[in-house]
This record gives structure tokens, C-alpha cells and sequence, in this order.
């Protein structure tokens, strides 16, 4: 039995807990939550022990699921990478890009597993997509949400817009060449509505919008290619795949021609993956705790989980400067 640690007992956390229960081969050796509140409600709910002491349940455990506020990631982590101990630690990865560089370099000398919760790449939209071949050149996301008053410790980069940086940059094989970005403060400290736009080395061009003061929720990213158009709602689990064929070419049922001009036609095809029903974070957890028992890699490593950060920093760089020349 893998023994896993859970820090951290609030909404999320108490989630992983559960998941983590109905996980074959897992033991959960315990919790730990400084919140007498939020322990007490794990405890009720999920049967699980407590730990009032940090080093004794990472004593206890193989790996240590870091579900605690953000700004506490660097130092629980810090501590179970030196006892040894395998890591799955929610995103962002960090407090800021320093600390987050100095756990990618601790990982690499504990030379343990590192899993960084960005669970949208097991969404089973986004899983879909299979092995198709995918050379994105606009890339359009939109990821809005109501305002909830969870979360506003970090702006709207760090909250919601990362799931976003993190899948454009699994997509786009090329180094970042420029960013422009703005964002406003409405109804909290940090921004809560951002606007970026991400260019890379290979001409690829991301823009990406995301509101936590929507009066409704959206989830959606759009790929433009040479040869196709890819739409993925993740919020709906729905990926529909728009490609050109020549004429000629063998159709399929969803496809019809379309004139295109001076008498030349095309075929499009219209593909509607089959979307398989699954639990992303049941899976994401599963996932690393196999990585730890095969030995293999892990999905969304460390150092994904750093280049998202050091993207998203880049972005509150660019909002703060643009609010400084336009006095907002």
C-alpha cells in the first residue's frame, strides 16, 4: 500500500481526500490542518486521522498531496523534498517564480516524482484530442467564472487564467518571444479580469481572457491551424474537430464540399471525438501515485509547472506596466 499525506482540509483538499479513498493500493496515513474547523469536518466526513504535527505526517507517509493555500506550497514542500518524500503539489506551483525555481531544483536533487496539479490536462475533452496531430497558429481561450471570494488571495493569472497558460504551452512546441497584457481590479485587490496575449518563436499567437466576475461560467479554447479548426469546451466535455480535405479524398459521413472560389472546391469533415466519461482529478492522483509505483514520468512535471508560472509572472509584469502608463 502506498501511504499518501493530504496537507491541507478545505474544499479542495477534502475533495483529493475522498478521491484518494477510492484509489486502489492507496493508504491515506493522515491529514494535516492547522483549521480546528476544517479538521473536524474531514474527520466527520472521511474517517481520516488527523496530524497536528507536519514533520511526523510526513514521517508517516511515501508521498504527500500539498492541497494547502499557495502561499504555504514552498515551505510544506521544501520540507517533504528534503525528507526524501514524492510530491503532488496544486498549482500554481508557488507563492512566486523564486520559490517555484528553487522547488524544481530540489526535486531534481531528491530525484523524486513531482506531479503539479494542473487538471485540466486530464479534462476528458482535452483527452480526446488523442494523437492528433496539432501545430496550432491562433489559439483563442475564454475562462470565466463567477466571483467567488475563494481564491482572490492571487490574482486572476494565478487562479484562473494558469490552467489556460499551462495548456497553450503542452500545445505550442516553441519558446515564448513576446507578451502584451491589462487587467483590471474590481471587486477585490488583484485583478479580476485579464486579458493576454502570448506570441512564440514559431509565429504561434495565444490570446487569453479570463474573468472570475462573470454572471456566467466559460471554459472554452479554440485552435486554428493550416489544415484545421479545433474547439474544446471544457466545461461542457465536448472537442469537435473541423478539418479541410481535398477533393478526391475519401468522405465520411460528416463531411460536404464547400466552393472556395474561382470554381475550386473543398471537403470539409466534421469529427466529433467520442468523449469519455472520467473523473480528471480521480485520475490526475492515480496517475502520480502509479508514476511513483512504476517508476515512470509523471504527466504535468515540475518544470510544467514552473514555465507556466514564469509565463503567468511575465503576464502580471506586462498588466502592471500597462495600468502604470494608463493610470488605471
Amino acid at each position: 500500500m502506498l501511504k499518501i499525506g493530504v496537507f491541507g482540509a478545505g474544499h479542495l483538499g477534502k475533495i483529493h481526500i475522498q478521491q484518494w479513498q477510492e484509489i486502489e493500493g492507496i493508504e491515506i496515513a493522515g491529514f494535516y490542518d492547522p483549521d480546528d474547523t476544517q479538521a473536524a469536518l474531514a474527520i466527520s466526513q472521511y474517517q481520516v486521522p488527523r496530524f497536528t504535527d507536519a514533520a511526523r505526517l510526513i514521517q508517516a507517509s511515501d508521498a504527500l498531496d500539498i492541497v494547502a493555500t499557495t502561499s504555504s506550497h514552498y515551505e510544506i514542500a521544501k520540507k517533504c523534498l528534503l525528507a526524501g518524500k514524492h510530491i503532488f503539489i496544486e498549482k500554481p506551483l508557488a507563492h512566486t517564480l523564486e520559490e517555484a525555481r528553487e522547488l524544481v531544483t530540489l526535486v531534481k536533487e531528491a530525484n523524486v516524482k513531482c506531479q503539479v496539479g494542473h487538471v485540466e490536462r486530464y479534462n476528458p475533452a482535452f483527452l480526446a484530442l488523442g494523437e492528433q496531430t496539432l501545430h496550432p497558429m491562433f489559439i483563442e481561450a475564454h475562462r470565466l467564472a463567477q466571483f467567488n471570494p475563494r481564491g482572490t488571495d492571487v490574482s486572476v493569472i494565478l487562479d484562473l487564467m494558469i490552467h489556460d497558460i499551462d495548456i497553450v504551452l503542452c500545445l505550442v512546441k516553441s519558446p515564448v518571444k513576446r507578451i502584451s497584457a491589462s487587467g483590471v481590479n474590481v471587486l477585490s485587490e488583484t485583478a479580476d479580469i485579464a486579458n493576454a496575449r502570448i506570441e512564440f518563436d514559431n509565429g504561434c499567437v495565444a490570446n487569453l481572457t479570463s474573468s472570475r466576475i462573470s454572471l456566467k461560467k466559460m471554459r472554452k479554447l479554440r485552435l486554428f491551424q493550416r489544415d484545421a479548426y479545433i474547439g474544446i469546451d471544457f466545461l461542457e466535455k465536448k472537442t469537435e474537430i473541423i478539418r479541410m480535405k481535398e477533393t478526391g479524398a475519401p468522405t465520411g459521413m460528416m463531411d460536404f464540399p464547400i466552393e472556395i472560389g474561382h470554381g475550386e472546391k473543398k471537403i470539409i469533415s466534421v469529427q466529433l471525438p467520442e468523449i469519455a466519461p472520467l473523473n480528471a482529478i480521480k485520475m490526475e492522483l492515480s496517475e502520480f501515485a502509479k508514476a511513483i509505483i512504476n517508476d515512470k514520468p509523471v504527466r504535468v512535471s515540475v518544470y510544467d509547472g514552473y514555465q507556466a508560472m514564469d509565463v503567468a509572472h511575465e503576464i502580471l509584469k506586462k498588466m502592471s506596466l500597462h495600468n502604470e502608463m494608463h493610470n488605471v
